[in-house]
């Protein structure tokens, strides 16, 4: 993977175990990528995910009401930003309890091998479902393995050309002149390499760390956040998975709410960046800046309200 340049360029795909910068930035910051920073959680899920889930689970009977419980998880819930497995799995339940489903006799695939991977695996992903293929043989990982490359696939030839939100390049910018940035992200490694590098703004960061590289709780971890001074680390992102990595590491937040992205992030350069570089970057203000970002991600679907 390409080392870091002269520009400053962003060692790919590699965490490190301690802030590469910290002896000239004082401050860590964890970004995530889809839905935070780029506007590609819409497209990714409704034209490269959900087409995928409906062709290779079989669920074209029920196609129409797999795409309401898939967005609903992946877009529109307290589940945004789950990884593939689990959110694919939550998906599953959903469908399976919908009554329109249950009244036509539908039987939505258990995924008894799924659900173990799910379980036994802190960060799932392609790696750890290839290396439980080669123990176990088993054909519904196998089929998974297929649905999960689909998926990049038709990522790969579909995602282009997505900008960054309204000032989020700016305010990356701005951030790496005082920080340390890192990439914190459960999409694949290759897929964030792609897009940041496409759209020039990989060289505002550090590292760039996937779902390969675990939770996003490890990532700010190996990127040293326990050895900053509290208050000077801070995680961005777009949903309650980044709140939950963020207070595991004793870190900030600032959400991007969904739906509210560029007023967010208009919010972020104007006032809080510069809140958390002078220390005003408060748990009360942190706390008021929660309350949208919460009423907008859901744990029960509209369905069932």
């Amino acid at each position: 993977m390409p080392a870091s340049s002269a520009s400053g360029a962003a060692t790919l795909g590699v965490p490190h175990s301690q802030p590469e910068n910290s002896a000239a930035h004082s401050f860590l910051v964890g970004v995530d990528s889809d839905g935070c920073v780029f506007d590609t959680m819409e497209c990714k899920h409704k034209e490269c995910f959900i087409p995928a889930t409906i062709r290779y689970w079989g669920l074209q009977a029920v196609s129409r009401y797999a795409r309401q419980a898939a967005e609903f998880v992946n877009l529109y819930s307290a589940w945004r930003g789950t990884n593939r497995w689990p959110a694919l799995v939550k998906t599953l339940d959903l469908l399976a309890a919908m009554p329109a489903v249950q009244a036509r006799g539908f039987c939505v695939p258990p995924l008894p091998a799924v659900r173990a991977l799910v379980q036994e695996e802190v960060a799932p992903s392609n790696l750890t479902l290839v290396r439980r293929i080669a123990q176990t043989g088993d054909p519904e990982l196998e089929r998974a393995l297929e649905w999960s490359e689909a998926v990049n696939r038709a990522i790969e030839e579909i995602v282009h050309g997505i900008s960054p939100f309204g000032q989020a390049r700016t305010s990356l910018e701005r951030m790496a002149s005082e920080a340390q940035v890192v990439v914190v992200s459960q999409t694949p490694t290759e897929a964030l390499e792609r897009e940041w590098r496409e759209h020039g703004i990989d060289q505002f960061v550090s590292a760039i760390n996937g779902q390969e590289m675990g939770t996003k709780q490890e990532h700010l971890v190996k990127a040293g956040a326990a050895s900053y001074p509290a208050g000077h680390v801070l995680m961005i992102g777009d949903a309650l998975g980044d709140v939950a990595a963020a207070r595991a590491v004793g870190a900030r937040f600032f959400p991007i709410v969904p739906g509210a992205e560029d007023a967010s992030w208009s919010l972020f350069e104007k006032e809080a960046l510069g809140r958390f570089f002078d220390g005003g970057y408060t748990a009360a203000y942190e706390a008021g800046l929660l309350v949208a970002f919460q009423e907008a991600l859901p744990s029960r679907p509209p369905w069932e309200r």
